[in-house]
């Protein structure tokens, strides 16, 4: 089978991976409207195309927070990547690696973060942390992080309580007594999420600023109110997210609420975005609605599931590919070349 787009990607797995665990990696909550509006909102929005621009030569790279990446496109923070392919966050970072892009590294994964990093020396790595009760395990785990080179610490602040995902409530879901989440395998009972802590607040942005020197992209932001807060707390960029659609149902697709997000910082923050990027030109819209890149979390997966490292790569090659074509075809020969002038939104 020849695989030549993302969706590809998502028939393989699909197809191939249990049951148990396509349900788990595409779940959304409740309803689900919000996860299929991500992808949805993309086809509201229209390109202006400009013509005759010398697009000979193109100039697909970007820089995030001053480390370059050959485009704009990163691999947001995802768990369990061992439910898609043995190796499993070790392939994940050793193709971002070779992408030259930046890979989230989640707190639930399930390869130890000494281990990622050793699969992949010198590749660019943000660390995301969710905050437990257990507040030292937390504290050791971005220090853990820092030493071994991670370069930015990402704060999911979308899920005080894991969102109500029907699938996974039918299927009783829970890792393969096999997998384990390794980096908090000391500290908690394996996917237990009630360990999670709902007091977290702003005011928790102050405390890990003084665990350390990472800069601090705080991911979930939707509203123009919690974009202010943000960078009034000092962080150094947002990831607009609704965590694929898996928490709050009948929120915002993020597309949307990047406008308003990319409005509120004026230029202090980095703003970028994650949720259903599914083309190259999907990335394009998103540039030219104010972010800096975006992340993808379950293309990403379903690259892992078709052939771990070398699948992954496929789907980043593709995504940058299209990327590069819908770029040139705009009119727009290099990244600072994209702005709001690029689309409108349909009116249909």
């Amino acid at each position: 089978m020849a695989m030549v787009c993302i969706s590809d990607f998502e028939a393989y797995a699909k197809k191939y991976l249990p049951k148990i665990v396509w349900d788990y990696f595409a779940a959304g909550a409740d309803d689900c409207t919000t996860r299929d509006e991500n992808i949805l909102a993309y086809k509201r929005i229209r390109f202006r195309p400009r013509m005759l621009r010398d697009v000979s030569v193109m100039d697909i790279r970007t820089k995030i927070l001053g480390s370059e990446i050959s485009f704009p496109v990163g691999i947001a923070p995802t768990g369990f990547h061992q439910l898609a392919w043995p190796d499993g966050e070790k392939s994940t970072a050793r193709a971002a690696r070779a992408m030259n892009t930046c890979y989230i590294v989640s707190t639930y994964s399930t390869c130890m973060l000494e281990e990622i990093s050793a699969a992949a020396p010198g590749g660019l790595r943000w660390f995301q942390l969710y905050i437990h009760r257990n507040r030292a395990a937390s504290q050791q785990l971005v220090q853990r992080a820092e030493a071994l080179g991670f370069q930015g610490l990402v704060l999911t602040a979308d899920l005080p309580y894991t969102g109500k995902r029907r699938d996974d409530v039918r299927n009783g879901f829970r890792l393969p007594p096999h997998m384990k989440v390794k980096n908090l395998e000391r500290a908690f009972e394996v996917c237990k999420m009630s360990l999670l802590d709902p007091s977290v607040t702003w005011n928790d942005i102050y405390w890990l600023q003084s665990l350390t020197r990472l800069p601090i992209i705080i991911k979930g932001i939707l509203t123009k109110e919690d974009a202010e807060l943000a960078v009034r707390h000092g962080v150094q960029g947002i990831i607009v997210s609704n965590h694929g659609g898996r928490q709050l149902d009948e929120g915002p697709a993020t597309i949307d609420a990047l406008v308003e997000v990319v409005e509120a910082v004026r230029g202090r923050v980095e703003v970028y975005v994650d949720g259903g990027i599914r083309k190259g030109s999907d990335v394009l819209k998103a540039l030219a609605l104010g972010a800096k890149c975006v992340f993808i979390g379950r293309p990403a997966l379903w690259g892992l599931a078709y052939k771990g490292e070398e699948g992954l790569q496929d789907v980043l090659r593709i995504l940058q590919d299209e990327f590069r074509l819908s770029m040139a075809l705009a009119g727009c020969a290099s990244v600072s070349e994209i702005d709001q002038r690029l689309v409108q939104f349909s009116k249909l």
